[in-house]
């Protein structure tokens, strides 16, 4: 009897098991198209806001850890007109670009919204939200 439910507990565990449980997949909030919405350039004392702008500059980001942008990620330029490549890395949450020397600029993702955190001694900050 001993044995027998030993063996349903076993089968129980075996097909409840998922298999993709060893599988890893990336399931990243971050996959998708963003277009830029909004720039905030800080004066220095912290009185700085978003403000919104109109633009067509948009960051596509695939399962791969690569990005595509019709527009420069080097910096908060609002132009759609030069594009520009480069990579992710979700577990510090930066992006590197080969177009941007030395340049490691820092993202925050809340929801539908991601903001591009570029190294000002003020604040630079883009904000996208996300279009699919």
């Amino acid at each position: 009897m001993k044995k027998s439910i030993y063996l349903l507990i076993l089968l129980g565990v075996l097909f409840s098991c998922n298999k993709n449980d060893n599988e890893t997949t990336n399931n990243s909030a971050l996959v998708g198209s963003w277009k830029l919405i909004a720039i905030l350039s800080d004066p220095g004392n912290g009185s700085g806001i978003f403000n919104p702008v109109i633009s067509n500059k948009t960051i596509v980001f695939d399962n791969n850890g690569n990005l595509s942008s019709n527009g420069t990620i080097c910096d908060m330029s609002t132009d759609s007109n030069t594009s520009s490549t480069g990579n992710y890395i979700e577990t510090n949450t930066s992006i590197i670009s080969s177009s941007c020397q030395n340049l490691t600029i820092k993202y925050e993702l809340s929801g539908n919204t991601l903001i591009l955190n570029y190294p000002c001694i003020e604040p630079c900050k883009a904000k996208y939200i996300k279009i699919n």
